[in-house]
């Protein structure tokens, strides 16, 4: 019977042994996944960070808290469950004394884990009200219609650049990585149908731009061409009459050569080319015996003869 009972407690102090033996290692091992930190505190206090792998603690004295390293994000104006706007956050005033709603996602990320642990209770509650605050100050100082159409890139990127100033003030262990602005719009139907308008009304605008530019990049080369045509077309006609004037003045100067020799002779050429050239078809007898009167004779009813001159 003691045997009995001597074995029978062998065997439970042999569980009991190795109970603790599984016990002790398995708070000794831990993993930490991809995309995963780890901060390792001893007595509470941080010590150090472990990397994605499989690590080894000191059992009841190391405690571990792991800590998620991608990109997680939060809307700033409406629920993204239900996708419901809330007023206490979207709505805001421009400097131009206007209403208007405004949506934004944040993104960001732990740079620092012993920080975004330690540093505030609740750095992400900590991220939205630095966000809301800048972002309120960022719309606050533009103009309605910037807001809405035209200045959401710039809005967004001087939002970010506040934030990420503040929060390096801060020092919580997350940075911001991204904050856009999911939509902008008036807070009253009738308001909203005004401001479509106007952006229909720029659309045209630019609409009407483009073509007038098209437009003027179509013609100006066909009105330089023209231009072009037209110069060329007077230089020629310019050429032309100078050849032509410059030719007049050469016959002439040999003309005048020819009369200071032989002025009866060349007037009498003269004339008769002249007469030559006013009347080609014409038939005449020039008539000439008394040698001083000369009478031009029309013999039309004599077309059948030759044509004669007699002196």
């Amino acid at each position: 019977m003691d045997n009995s009972v001597k074995n029978v407690g062998k065997v439970v102090g042999a569980v009991i042994v190795i109970i603790v033996v599984l016990t002790v290692l398995f708070n000794s091992m831990y993993t930490i996944k991809e995309q995963e930190q780890a901060v390792v505190t001893t007595f509470g206090v941080p010590s150090t960070v472990s990397e994605p792998g499989l690590h080894v603690k000191i059992p009841f004295i190391q405690q571990v808290t792991k800590v998620n390293t991608t990109i997680k994000g939060f809307p700033i104006g409406y629920d993204e469950v239900t996708n419901l706007s809330k007023d206490d956050e979207s709505l805001m005033i421009t400097s131009d004394i206007n209403f208007v709603n405004v949506d934004f996602y944040v993104e960001y990320k732990v740079t620092d884990p012993v920080k975004a642990l330690y540093a505030s209770r609740e750095p992400v509650v900590i991220l939205k009200n630095v966000a809301q605050s800048c972002i309120r100050s960022v719309v606050g100082q533009n103009e309605v219609d910037r807001v809405i159409t035209t200045g959401k890139i710039e809005i967004q990127k001087e939002i970010k650049e506040r934030i990420t100033e503040m929060l390096e003030t801060q020092d919580i262990g997350i940075s911001l990585v991204n904050i856009t602005i999911q939509d902008a719009e008036p807070p009253t139907e009738d308001v909203i149908v005004a401001f479509k308008a106007v952006e229909n009304a720029k659309q045209g605008k630019e609409t009407a731009i483009n073509n007038a530019k098209k437009y003027r990049n179509e013609r100006i080369p066909y009105a330089e061409a023209q231009v072009d045509k037209i110069v060329k077309e007077a230089t020629a006609k310019k050429e032309a009459r100078i050849n032509e004037a410059t030719g007049q003045a050469a016959r002439f100067n040999s003309l005048y050569e020819e009369y200071i020799k032989y002025p009866l002779i060349t007037k009498q050429r003269m004339y008769y080319e002249a007469m030559e050239e006013l009347l080609p078809d014409l038939k005449l007898i020039i008539d000439s015996s008394d040698g001083s009167v000369e009478k031009l004779l029309p013999i039309e009813s004599l077309v059948d003869y030759p044509q004669t001159v007699t002196e």
